[in-house]
């Protein structure tokens, strides 16, 4: 089975080297040059087990600018690669839960601040623990590095300009991945989630693909065929640029990924304001 994902991955995606199977990251442990790094959700999964030699990152105190919303800054993201032991040739295999919603969103800001080479375990914590592989408790010794940040690359994230232009003159196409009740304004967040808006519904001229329906009941991303099928099917194409967005940011930066890095579309940006910044927005049109 893991040889079948290898050859799919291998055979059809984009940049097939941008995702690696269970059965890799296995063979990778102890590698003095890779780190691996859970992301999760639920912020307490990596105390309850996590992959041997994995370091745990908090999305909500380590990944996010603490004094104003915003990503983090070229200095605060230098000083976590830092105290990580990660290098800029260092190999990072990232996963977590809910099919690595928020690994995704962790591979998106490394993507912006450079780094090289930095991978999705595909399926996630979910698949690595139903194929009843080795887990642990032990924590990892981890020597700091000195970490200085090359080019930031800005065309991978959209801001609220980039939005409005997007949906006001159809410059790109927008692509809300929540879920389809939030989409239509049934639903502000999904149950237990804080983060939440004013208003209800979805950015004028956004297509509907929910995050979830790139991928397969284990966890793992569909064939690229598949995906290139579900984004035509709702008229989503290469043909412009694409903007995702979603409440915060991390289910986007997880379709974000599979557009650029799986499908090869040339210009996808992730908008992390998503609808917690539209959805609060005086004068921002509505559609539900």
């Amino acid at each position: 089975m893991e040889d079948d994902q290898r050859e799919q991955i291998g055979s059809s995606f984009a940049s097939p080297e941008t995702v690696v199977t269970t059965d890799e990251v296995e063979a990778m442990l102890g590698d003095p040059n890779v780190r691996i790094v859970e992301v999760d959700v639920d912020t307490q999964s990596f105390d309850e087990a996590h992959l041997p030699g994995a370091i745990g990152w908090n999305w909500i105190t380590e990944l996010c600018d603490r004094s104003e919303r915003d990503i983090l800054s070229p200095k605060a993201f230098a000083a976590l690669m830092g105290r990580s032991g990660i290098t800029p040739e260092t190999t990072v295999i990232l996963y977590g839960d809910n099919n690595n919603w928020f690994a995704a969103w962790a591979l998106w800001q490394m993507k912006i601040y450079g780094h090289r080479d930095v991978r999705l375990m595909d399926g996630g914590r979910n698949k690595w623990i139903e194929e009843e592989r080795p887990l642990t408790l032990d924590p990892v010794d981890v020597a700091p590095t000195t970490y200085t940040v090359g080019a930031i690359d800005e065309t991978l994230r959209a801001l609220l300009p980039d939005v409005m232009r997007a949906s006001g003159e159809r410059a790109a196409y927008l692509v809300d991945v929540r879920s389809p009740n939030e989409f239509s304004g049934r639903l502000l967040a999904p149950p237990g989630l804080p983060e939440t808006c004013q208003r209800g519904g979805h950015i004028p001229g956004a297509a509907s693909i929910p995050w979830g329906e790139v991928c397969r009941d284990d966890g793992t991303f569909k064939s690229a065929a598949e995906l290139r099928e579900l984004y035509a099917s709702r008229g989503v194409l290469p043909d412009k640029p694409v903007i995702t967005y979603c409440r915060i940011g991390e289910r986007s930066s997880h379709s974000w990924f599979v557009l650029k890095y799986l499908l090869g579309f040339n210009d996808v940006r992730n908008y992390d304001g998503s609808w917690t910044e539209w959805g609060n927005l005086v004068r921002a049109p509505i559609e539900r």
